[in-house]
């Protein structure tokens, strides 16, 4: 018989179960390859065996929540694929009916983001949340580029996000700083000053997930299991596709915590409400030696289930809702309780509580900060309006975001790590001067050390939603500076310095801020070309000059750069300008006259005489002159068949002029000239006045 080809996650379960691997318990535990292969056969949807091979490895190592992940991803997937229910959110957020303050939230915790931190590859966190998972080689959560949380970096608030922030959601903001109060009272076991913090937190903000969700830790913790109860439930209408939600179900507790491990399955029921699921999955005893049976009890369940019962389903709480809250977005789940003796989560309910017994439609009389159980998902969002959550985003004041330099809007918007933001070309010109911060003065060496500026993302998409004509009137000045800064005939950047020649390479050392920014300009517009110029005492530079074209640049440190550049195109100053403290030109092309016939004829006889006067004088200089020419200019070009092929002339007139000891002001004539017989002419009479020097 023919063998078959194993699928990928039937490869992964029989390379993970290998005896090699089994029988070898000091290279990987037994528990671990168990785990790994339950993760394949649950992949693969062979739930059945993947339940078995949990138990064993729960027998063998207490199993903690994040390990169970994969196992809840494959039946929530089973379940929506077989009840034809919508995909995970991506990036954790809710079907619901958006926040107010949804684009500032957190994409670590998914509450609201107090004390912003904008990280060098431009995400923004709670500040409270980096400084949790702060370590040496720690990764930005969405991107995972490296260096994100830096060990020894103090992290500092966003300066324009926490201003916005403050302003726009005056009552969030108090609600998250009553949140942090409240969790370093619960850290110091002052149960009732927390929940008193958590309270007023939520009559500020009665539409945060966060908030009812770290109140029903605090009172399952004070055995107030109806009031744990109703905030679980809350949370999860507000977030219901929050991995916290879901982890928290199966968090270890003190003791036995495999006793105390939810029934996933049962979770799934269809006819049991949330908090019904919640009680009898908490009482089902050792539940995780129970997932077989559970998987069969739940398929059988499936096929006898009356249509009274999915009435109950539709009006208590369904199997939808209950799919919704079990859902996770992996790397998105926050520790916001966690702490060195953090309690039994809000919804482990203790096993007492499962004597508890309500009847699915009464309700009993709460506060006037708590919202009903029942109450539509409406009822939370007008009243997160009157406590002044919401925002006229209509009348969004654009001075908010204008960049201190510039004073226009913010476009490509960078924040520096002291936390202040700035434009990007902004940002560069002012570490063209000095390598600190304009506003504070701290220093951002390690900035221009680095030269990455990574745009901040929220700032970008809020400029995009709330002011898009503005964005698209900033948008079109950019893009006509960068077409006018593009244009390589009018106010063409001019680099003062030395003489240059078509087709003979000009590095340069770049050190002076007008220059930098000169360099930059021409390698953002794509023409990598300046021309360059001698000086002039009277006009500020001559009247002709060379286009010289970039071909590498390479960055120091402390901003200098050497420029590798080569000569291209002969131009003559039309006009002398300035702009940002470089000159600039209006400028026009110079070409050589072509001649034909005798003419032609007697320009040929005159090419190879010169080439050849100028190829013996080169050879007649000493060895060690001779390496440093070729050193700096290279070997000298070979004779061109046809001398007027290029309208710069043959490449080895210009070489030569360029090693020829000549002071500027004699060269500058021979840069100007169309006519090629002119400058071989020339170029014969100061080879001829060299060798009868040297000859003397």
């Amino acid at each position: 018989m023919g063998s078959h080809p194993l699928l990928p996650f039937e490869l992964a379960a029989e390379l993970c179960g290998s005896p090699r691997q089994v029988d070898a318990p000091s290279l990987v535990p037994e528990w671990q390859v168990l785990l790994k292969r339950a993760d394949a056969l649950a992949y693969g949807g062979r739930l059945h065996e993947a339940c078995q091979l949990y138990q064993l490895a729960s027998r063998r190592q207490q199993l903690r929540a994040e390990q169970l992940e994969k196992l809840v991803e494959c039946l929530a997937q089973g379940v929506r694929l077989r009840e034809q229910l919508p995909a995970c959110c991506s990036g954790g957020g809710s079907l619901l009916q958006p926040r107010d303050w949804d684009i500032f939230s957190c994409r670590k915790c998914q509450g609201f983001l107090f004390e912003p931190v904008s990280l060098p590859c431009g995400h923004t966190f709670c500040k409270k949340c980096l400084e949790r998972e702060r370590a040496p080689e720690s990764r930005c959560a969405l991107c995972k580029e490296e260096g994100g949380l830096a060990a020894g970096q103090h992290l500092r608030v966003n300066v324009i996000l926490g201003n916005l922030l403050a302003k726009w959601f005056p009552g969030q903001v108090t609600a998250s700083q009553l949140r942090h109060e409240g969790n370093l009272l619960y850290k110091e076991k002052k149960l009732q000053a927390a929940l008193q913090k958590y309270n007023e937190a939520i009559s500020l903000a009665p539409n945060d997930h966060l908030l009812y969700s770290n109140r029903s830790q605090i009172n399952s913790t004070l055995k107030s299991y109806e009031d744990a109860l109703h905030d679980a439930e809350t949370a999860c209408r507000l977030q219901p596709y929050w991995s916290k939600l879901l982890l928290s179900l199966f968090s270890p507790i003190p003791g036995n915590a495999q006793e105390h491990l939810p029934d996933t399955l049962q979770l799934l029921s269809p006819h049991s409400r949330l908090k019904g699921n919640l009680l009898n999955s908490v009482g089902s005893g050792d539940s995780s030696h129970n997932l077989p049976r559970l998987l069969k009890v739940n398929v059988e369940q499936k096929k006898c289930f009356p249509a009274q019962e999915e009435q109950k389903m539709t009006d208590c709480g369904s199997l939808r809702k209950s799919i919704q809250m079990i859902e996770s977005v992996k790397g998105c789940s926050e520790d916001e309780n966690k702490h060195d003796s953090a309690p039994e989560s809000a919804l482990l309910i203790s096993e007492k509580c499962s004597l508890l017994k309500r009847k699915h439609c009464s309700e009993e009389v709460r506060s006037a900060d708590v919202p009903c159980k029942l109450m539509k998902k409406g009822t939370i969002d007008a009243k997160g309006s009157s406590a002044g959550c919401r925002v006229p985003f209509e009348f969004v004041d654009p001075s908010d975001l204008d960049c201190s330099l510039c004073m226009r809007l913010f476009y490509e918007p960078v924040t520096t790590h002291c936390g202040h933001t700035f434009c990007l070309k902004c940002l560069e010109r002012c570490l063209d001067h000095n390598p600190k911060c304009p506003l504070c003065k701290e220093g951002l060496s390690e900035c221009l050390a680095l030269r990455k500026y990574c745009k901040t993302v929220l700032m970008e998409e809020l400029i995009a939603k709330y002011l898009p004509e503005e964005l698209t009137e900033r948008r079109k000045i950019y893009e006509e500076e960068i077409a006018e800064l593009s244009n390589l005939n009018k106010n063409v950047p001019i680099f003062v310095c030395t003489m240059a020649y078509p087709t003979v390479p000009c590095p340069l050392h770049i050190f002076e801020p007008c220059y930098r920014l000169m360099i930059r300009r021409c390698m953002e517009t794509g023409t990598k070309q300046f021309g360059m110029c001698i000086g002039d005492p009277i006009k500020g530079f001559a009247d002709y000059g060379c286009i010289l074209e970039i071909r590498n640049v390479e960055f120091f440190a402390d901003g200098r750069s050497v420029v590798d550049s080569i000569g291209k195109r002969r131009f003559k100053v039309v006009e002398h300008s300035q702009r940002d403290g470089y000159n600039t030109a209006d400028i026009e092309y110079i070409e050589d006259q072509k001649v034909q016939g005798e003419s032609y004829a007697e320009l040929l006889v005159l090419h190879d005489s010169v080439y050849d006067q100028a190829y013996m004088w080169f050879n007649s200089l000493k060895q060690a002159l001779k390496s440093r020419i070729l050193s700096h200019f290279g070997p000298m070009p070979a004779k061109d068949p046809d001398p007027q092929a290029s309208p710069n002339g043959p490449a080895w007139c210009w070489w030569v002029l360029a090693v020829l000891p000549l002071e500027s002001r004699a060269q500058l004539p021979f840069l100007a000239m169309k006519s090629l017989k002119d400058r071989l002419n020339g170029i014969r009479r100061v080879l001829t006045f060299m060798s009868r020097t040297r000859s003397r």
